[in-house]
């Protein structure tokens, strides 16, 4: 486990568990553009995008904030999983967001040992 200062383990965990919920928002999104018409497509595909890169506008505030690694592992999966979805590969891009999520998870796992260590939870 990685030492953090009870104040960045409280950073970490609010931007793990948003990240998280965000990513998962994601990968549902992405299987969803899967079984849009042709006429969605375009319009969905775009939307989804915009989406992806904000949350990953996110991550890279947070790891500017915590200085936790797993994050830039996950903002490195996700724009992978951005690059799936505009070369119209959906259900591969899920995948992706599915490690992100996974990457994102764990600085929260490691804040809420720091912070249940230190009573704050």
């Amino acid at each position: 486990m990685v030492s953090m200062d009870p104040a960045t383990a409280v950073k970490s965990y609010q931007f793990g568990e948003r990240a998280k919920s965000e990513l998962i928002i994601s990968s549902q999104l992405c299987l969803a553009l899967a079984g849009f018409s042709d006429s969605e497509r375009a319009g969905g595909k775009r939307m989804l995008l915009l989406l992806m890169e904000s949350v990953r506008n996110e991550l890279q505030f947070a790891v500017k904030s915590t200085g936790q690694s797993e994050f830039k592992k996950a903002i490195d999966f996700l724009s992978e999983a951005i690059s799936l979805i505009e070369s119209n590969q959906p259900d591969s891009a899920s995948a992706k967001v599915a490690m992100a999520i996974s990457a994102s998870t764990t600085p929260a796992q490691e804040a809420w040992q720091v912070l249940e260590k230190n009573g704050l939870v």
